[in-house]
């Protein structure tokens, strides 16, 4: 982690933030905004009711270019994860899994197809490791980290409006459709939940971009309690809390990720790292499944509560939690035995010593708003 009188690296708004008011932390090796003055709670509901704009520049871009043909590539990167990247057209961006061969997750990510490129997008802790990774398995893929690039996204209602006034013709795409417009590339997806936008900016264009973000109405500066806040909402999983190199996709709840050209049967059945497990867990369903829950009272479970049966048995561990602004309740989600997930079923976390009542429910816990 980073010192906070020296972090290791500091990105483009580092000073905008600073005159925001920003509550700096060390985060992935980075000088990041936890919070800004009015504070997680309010910032987590303008997202909801208005816009909010998060620096994530902190995460990785990447570009992948084929040495030879493009099917190449697309077939290259699609063996190293349960996803179809032969079928994705291009200008779509679509959820992907690196899997290792115990069919764990190694990182989640984004891709998109450029036409004659992929783009993908990591996760800031990952960055390296993913890099490193495509790399050694991918030898006749050129992949080149983007490193003069800012990233923002602009999640909310109003997100819209305020990115078409500045990126005329945004307005027309829909959820998962990515487009380079001008220098700004950008897609229509988020972590949050709501409709919104992830921005590729040149870095030295960021902090003029960010100003004129903000000065258009309703967008204001989110940090990243209230993204975890709203992801968490949303029913989003968080690398190294709801997934990591333990967790298959399919006790994730991530199946929707896995297409049918990669199942059983499908055109391009298996062939990526720790198959064997993945497919057996969609064809005999996993051991344990992440599930939501729903403490009662206001006390919020949070990561590493241990969860029990009625009578007394261990059945899981609480991976995220917290308050819900927008549901006005604590909320959690965690892994639990199969036979113990179904929505309804009630279960004990231990919560300092005194097991408290949870109920295993639904997720998201606040509707999406994706323009689809």
């Amino acid at each position: 982690m980073a010192d906070l009188e020296k972090p290791e690296l500091l990105l483009g708004l580092d000073s905008l933030h600073d005159e925001l008011g920003g509550k700096m932390v060390p985060f992935a090796g980075y000088r990041m905004p936890v919070q800004y003055p009015d504070g997680v709670m309010k910032e987590h509901l303008h997202t909801r009711s208005s816009a909010g704009l998060f620096d994530v520049s902190h995460m990785g871009q990447v570009i992948l270019r084929p040495r030879g043909a493009m099917e190449e590539l697309k077939l290259a990167f699609e063996a190293l994860m349960p996803v179809d990247v032969l079928g994705l057209p291009q200008d779509r961006q679509r959820y992907g899994l690196f899997t290792n061969d115990q069919g764990g997750i190694l990182d989640d990510l984004m891709f998109t197809n450029r036409g004659d490129h992929l783009y993908v997008v990591v996760n800031a802790a990952c960055k390296a490791a993913d890099i490193a990774h495509m790399m050694a398995m991918m030898p006749g893929v050129e992949v080149q980290p983007v490193t003069d690039r800012a990233l923002l996204a602009l999640q909310g209602p109003l997100a819209e409006a305020a990115l078409e006034a500045l990126v005329p013709g945004v307005a027309a795409i829909r959820f998962m459709d990515h487009r380079v417009i001008g220098d700004v590339w950008v897609s229509r997806s988020g972590y949050t939940g709501e409709d919104g936008f992830e921005i590729s900016v040149p870095e030295a264009d960021a902090e003029g971009f960010a100003r004129k973000l903000l000065a258009q109405p309703g967008v204001a500066p989110i940090g990243l309690g209230a993204r975890d806040s709203l992801r968490l909402e949303a029913g989003l999983c968080l690398y190294g809390h709801d997934i990591d190199t333990s967790t298959s996709p399919v006790e994730a709840g991530l199946t929707w990720a896995i297409q049918k050209a990669r199942r059983a049967g499908g055109a391009r059945e298996g062939g990526f790292p720790g198959a064997a497990r993945v497919l057996k867990d969609l064809a005999e369903g996993p051991e344990r499944l992440r599930v939501g829950l729903k403490p009662d009272g206001r006390a919020p479970m949070r990561e590493g509560v241990d969860l029990f049966a009625e009578d007394g048995t261990p059945v899981g561990r609480v991976t995220s939690g917290g308050f819900g602004p927008s549901v006005n309740a604590p909320i959690a989600m965690g892994y639990v035995a199969r036979a113990h997930a179904n929505v309804g079923t009630t279960l004990l976390g231990d919560l300092r010593g005194k097991r408290l009542p949870v109920t295993v429910t639904e997720m998201p816990f606040q509707p999406t708003t994706y323009k689809r």
